[in-house]
């Protein structure tokens, strides 16, 4: 949530990071030239951005240093965003954004930079013309089942723009291949050693095999096959060979030091899901999450989801002066007409309640009933906005009303401490294994292989005296 009294709020059960984002407010017709320099705040407003400028400088440089040797130079711009997934999109407008999560996963200058040209050889490649072609609101009923219109969706819950429309986008074997050769074409121009990204793909391979989630992560929207790795050290080898004798660059060093006190996973202080309850630390509040139900955060709302599709609660704040206010405001927001707001109050807390049918734009859409629970602490207005289709609203009503009424200030220490871990750049002080070395830093064993594909290695690769290493810690 990031209204003007809110910082960010985020947790993250179904993330929806998409390479090839298309649908966003700023995107432009291709038949303009690209403008992408300023980060589009849709994707902000979903992600976030990353508060780190050593890093939104590194990939800022770099980005511009790439641009101007590429097949289309223009006005693009590159943004470290929150989120702990580990992707990196482009989008149309000529903007590409890498998460924190990927950035953590990097060993090198060089596998960084050669994601980087991956990502601007999309755009270059004007790849996402053909995906925007395809972009619709179709697939809304992908996750919600096709009972909430998109008005709502784009008022309210945001999922149309967060992912809903954007989940069938994903580029072809030939786009991918071809967006691998600019990235060993550009990184190579620029002086890095492009057979480091090769490398990479493994280690997003070994994160995926791990995780066991359908999560979508980097290889998920950008489709692997089993002979890219092989293909693109080929590639790397020929672009090695047009550039001599010139020495190309990997920098491990230097790339680990700049990711020093990085977050690692989810970050708490954001908001957090334990036992089927959303803890905020930083706003100090909790609530029950209807059971079973998917949730996603991001900096404007808390989502929640029934399972099939059939139901949406969204938790958001409303930047107003009174509950009166905020109720109206919010009403016609969601285009819900004659609400008859009551007073009232939620587990002591000042509040109010509306219900209505959200108008119908046109013949072809499906409005949904709409459940309006709005809380007063302080300063701060909170609203529980339930949607669902009128003939199964008053199956979810009563989860609605739930969550709501289990809205409640936050004073259990133990959440109220909780803090994110970090990448913490280590040096080893003799020769040992990583497995060793992860010993001596008080990482328990069950995290080996975890920490030893962070770094990208295996856990009886030897490590040299003097040499830096990742481990994690709060």
């Amino acid at each position: 949530m990031n209204f003007s009294f809110l910082p960010s709020l985020r947790t993250g059960a179904f993330l929806l990071l998409l390479a090839p984002l298309a649908g966003s407010s700023s995107i432009t017709n291709w038949a303009r030239p690209l403008q992408g320099a300023k980060p589009d705040p849709a994707v902000l407003a979903q992600f976030g951005l990353y508060n780190s400028p050593p890093l939104q400088s590194l990939i800022s440089t770099k980005g511009k240093q790439m641009t101007a040797i590429s097949d289309r130079p223009g006005d693009y711009g590159f943004t470290v965003v929150d989120s702990p997934v580990i992707n990196a999109f482009a989008t149309p407008d000529g903007h590409v954004y890498f998460t924190r999560g990927i950035m953590a996963y990097f060993n090198n200058e060089a596998q960084f930079s050669g994601v980087l040209g991956h990502e601007l050889g999309h755009i270059t490649a004007q790849h996402g013309k053909k995906q925007q072609t395809r972009s619709t609101l179709a697939g809304l009923g992908m996750i919600l089942g096709a009972v909430i219109a998109p008005r709502v969706m784009q008022s309210v819950g945001g999922l149309v723009q967060q992912g809903v429309g954007l989940g069938m986008l994903k580029y072809g074997r030939d786009d991918e291949n071809e967006a691998d050769g600019l990235g060993v074409k550009y990184s190579t121009k620029i002086g890095y050693d492009a057979a480091q990204m090769a490398d990479f793909f493994q280690t997003l391979q070994r994160t995926e095999a791990q995780s066991g989630t359908s999560i979508p992560t980097f290889l998920s929207t950008h489709p692997n096959s089993a002979d890219r790795y092989t293909r693109v050290k080929g590639l790397a080898a020929q672009a090695k060979r047009t550039v001599g004798n010139k020495p190309l660059a990997v920098n491990r060093d230097s790339y680990l030091r700049s990711i020093e006190g990085l977050i690692y996973g989810e970050d708490p202080r954001q908001g957090f899901v334990e036992n089927s309850t959303f803890y905020h630390p930083d706003l100090k509040f909790r609530f029950p999450i209807p059971a079973g139900w998917k949730s996603q955060n991001s900096p404007e709302q808390f989502q929640m989801a029934e399972p099939n599709g059939k139901a949406l609660l969204v938790f958001l704040g409303v930047n107003s002066s009174s509950l009166e206010a905020a109720s109206q405001s919010l009403a016609k927001s969601i285009g819900v007409q004659s609400a008859n707001a009551q007073q009232t109050t939620i587990n002591g807390f000042p509040a109010l309640v509306f219900e209505g049918d959200q108008a119908a734009q046109d013949q072809q859409s499906s409005p949904a009933h709409v459940l309006a629970q709005l809380i007063q602490e302080g300063k701060s207005i909170y609203a529980f906005v339930g949607l669902a289709a009128p003939a199964s609203f008053a199956t979810y009503s009563p989860q609605f009303t739930q969550a709501a009424q289990g809205y409640a200030r936050l004073t259990e220490a133990s959440k109220l401490n909780r803090q994110p871990e970090r990448i913490r750049i280590k040096t080893a002080t003799s020769a040992t294994t990583l497995a060793s070395a992860l010993a001596a830093n008080g990482i328990p064993s069950k995290r080996y292989e975890e920490l030893a594909i962070l770094n990208g290695m295996s856990t009886n690769d030897q490590l040299s005296k003097g040499m830096l290493y990742k481990v994690v810690g709060k």
